[in-house]
């Protein structure tokens, strides 16, 4: 199976693939069986979910992604320039990190939330265009305007949402929402 029939994209899933190929390759089920199951899956909803393409820009929803770790194989995943939406409640995140990742996959940072200062000490250096913003379609609308054709606008918050949503899911809905009003 070549790695373009997969479903979804990105060298993570590639490991996530080969590493759930091997209980069925064990049980001998059919390759055609497990080709067809690996190129027909769904997304998860609010974990690198392709919202939609405007103007040659991917909005990928990934508002599941409330830690660092998460939000690592979220950029780590990303081969294009990437406008990156974060922030919300943290919980003593350790932005160094992601700083190596943020250096050469972002082009932009759009700050959501209610105090993104510790998100500023770890990226200012970087002098990196940065916003902040208390609404999702103000946050959108920014990072529309930051992107161009080939960006990936991406929702990775690296962060609890509580400040300005009741969950996560909450947070991907309304950044779904702002991405089909634009």
């Amino acid at each position: 199976m070549t790695l373009e029939a997969l479903a979804k994209q990105g060298h993570t899933t590639v490991y996530d693939s080969l590493v759930a190929s091997i209980g069925p390759k064990i049980r001998e089920i059919r390759k055609e069986f497990i080709k067809d199951s690996f190129s027909g899956f769904q997304q998860v909803e609010h974990r690198l979910e392709t919202v939609a393409i405007i103007h040659g820009m991917e909005f990928i929803n990934d508002s599941k992604s409330s830690n660092i770790n998460a939000t690592w194989f979220a950029l780590e995943n990303i081969s294009r320039p990437v406008i990156w939406i974060v922030g919300g409640v943290e919980s003593g995140n350790d932005y160094a990190i992601l700083r190596n990742l943020v250096r050469h996959n972002v082009k932009g940072i759009v700050c959501l939330g209610l105090d993104n200062s510790r998100i500023h000490e770890a990226f200012d250096e970087l002098n990196l265009p940065m916003v902040d913003l208390v609404t999702m379609d103000e946050a959108v609308q920014a990072a529309y305007y930051m992107g161009e054709k080939g960006d990936v606008i991406l929702l990775s918050p690296a962060c609890a949402s509580f400040d300005l949503f009741e969950n996560y899911e909450e947070r991907g809905k309304a950044f779904r929402l702002a991405v089909k009003n634009l």
